[in-house]
């Protein structure tokens, strides 16, 4: 998988997640967070995910092509105890973000 994803010509959705983890090993975060993307990745509408964490902080920018396609992830029964387990035991605090892109650019050297 390449770090940048490989979108189609827009209109699609993305959703921004913006976290900050409580201080732990990562062991479990890490095997939860790979398990998301594989399944992610297997869902109707997915189209890439870009992925960065500094220490305790992270983005994550998943690509859909609806807002139902994303719903239809939101309310996946295995995300949702992913996303029950981050807020009870993984994050400090986190922002999620659903945007329409309307336009986007490439560059490739």
């Amino acid at each position: 998988m390449n770090w940048i994803a490989n979108t189609p010509e827009p209109p699609y959705y993305a959703v921004i997640f913006t976290s900050t983890r409580v201080p732990d090993d990562g062991k479990a975060y890490d095997a939860a967070a790979q398990r998301m993307v594989e399944l992610a990745a297997q869902q109707p509408g997915f189209l890439g995910i870009e992925s960065v964490r500094s220490g305790r902080e992270g983005i994550t920018v998943s690509y859909w092509r609806s807002e139902a396609d994303i719903a239809r992830w939101r309310d996946h029964a295995e995300h949702r105890i992913a996303r029950e387990r981050g807020r009870s035991e993984w994050y400090a605090e986190f922002r999620l973000r659903v945007v329409k892109v309307e336009r986007e650019y490439r560059y490739e050297r």
